[in-house]
């Protein structure tokens, strides 16, 4: 690793230069809040926000993709025969101004697309063709809760060049190969003053003393899973304010569910995977009519108990989770996951007890 200096007036220059080699993407502001959308040439990305109201996970994993086309023409010589789509593009791409939190979801999500018996190469393509240049978070939101979920706000383990911002310039922390193309290609490559890297860990420091929220997960998993799942005390209060919006899948980083769907246009048809929620009624109806989550309480139970459970159980290296926070910010009830990890945390099966703080 080595630190540059990036001056402020420099900046802007440099983004523009990334536009001849990079599909630039970067925080913009739509109405009261801030997404992730494509920078056009002269548009620079607002690094002053605090945190986008989704994550850039479309990047790599598009809302809505063609993963599959086939001619529906009698006369054509691949008529019903599926393939990749000809116009796939997997261009270089940069996403300027991540926040670390939703970099570290990516190797979470990963290991979904990326296993011995699959590999998604739509995934991977996009993955391995995008630099991740993100910014570190001096100023966490209260709902934030990053440094006990396996991240923090200086987490730099997943990024391709880490910028700090240092007044009238960045400190940029150059990580990876992909950062040093970045880097080199915008043209940053002015040394720092002595004492750069000692100044990022004082505010690395700074930026986590600021986290107070916090969820428990030690005891995860030690918790017997039947014994979760039959925990009343949890789902039935969690459940009763559940509206089943989805908009806590939608807005985590993590979250990978998705919908494959034929749709015909003209003489052509496209197999199309769309981002679902488990929290959907029609997830999991079956074509026989059954439906395994047929209530609220199911489904609710089911994300949780994914994110912080089977996922545990699983992999044995955390829980599916980055403490972004958006879920908590977002949710149009307050179903606050920090509480219901607590909760699931410290369970006792005997007594049907658990603690209920939310931090």
């Amino acid at each position: 690793m080595k630190v540059i200096k990036i001056d402020k007036n420099e900046w802007a220059d440099g983004v523009e230069k990334l536009h001849d080699n990079y599909r630039l993407i970067g925080a913009v502001r739509e109405k009261s809040y801030h997404i992730f959308a494509t920078l056009k040439p002269g548009q620079k990305p607002e690094m002053e926000y605090v945190n986008s109201r989704i994550s850039p996970k479309y990047v790599i994993y598009p809302q809505s993709e063609i993963i599959l086309e086939c001619s529906m023409d009698e006369n054509d010589e691949d008529y019903k025969v599926y393939h990749e789509p000809g116009d796939k593009n997997y261009e270089e791409k940069a996403v300027l101004g991540v926040r670390p939190c939703d970099a570290d979801s990516l190797p979470l999500v990963r290991r979904n697309f990326d296993t011995d018996e699959y590999k998604d190469p739509y995934w991977l393509q996009a993955f391995e063709t995008t630099t991740l240049v993100g910014l570190a978070c001096d100023a966490p939101c209260p709902s934030c809760f990053c440094t006990s979920a396996g991240s923090g706000p200086y987490n730099d383990q997943n990024l391709d060049i880490m910028l700090v911002d240092n007044g009238d310039h960045y400190l940029a922390e150059i990580l990876t190969d992909k950062g040093e193309k970045l880097a080199g290609a915008a043209g940053w490559d002015k040394d720092t003053e002595q004492g750069a890297e000692d100044s990022i860990e004082k505010r690395k420091t700074g930026a986590e003393s600021k986290i107070t929220s916090k969820v428990n997960t030690d005891n995860l998993a030690n918790q017997s899973l039947l014994d979760l799942y039959d925990a009343t005390i949890i789902w039935e209060k969690a459940a009763f304010a559940c509206i089943n919006c989805g908009t806590c899948t939608y807005a985590c980083p993590t979250c990978w569910c998705f919908d494959v769907q034929d749709e015909v246009h003209g003489r052509q048809s496209y197999r199309i995977r769309n981002w679902d929620s488990c929290m959907y009624p029609l997830f999991t109806h079956h074509a026989s009519g059954h439906n395994p989550r047929g209530t609220k309480l199911d489904r609710l139970r089911q994300r949780f108990m994914h994110k912080l459970k089977y996922y545990v159980d699983k992999y044995e290296d955390g829980i599916q989770c980055t403490g972004c926070g958006r879920c908590v910010s977002l949710c149009p009830v307050n179903i606050d996951i920090r509480r219901i990890c607590n909760m699931m945390n410290s369970y006792d099966p005997e007594s049907c007890t658990c603690e209920v703080t939310a931090s």
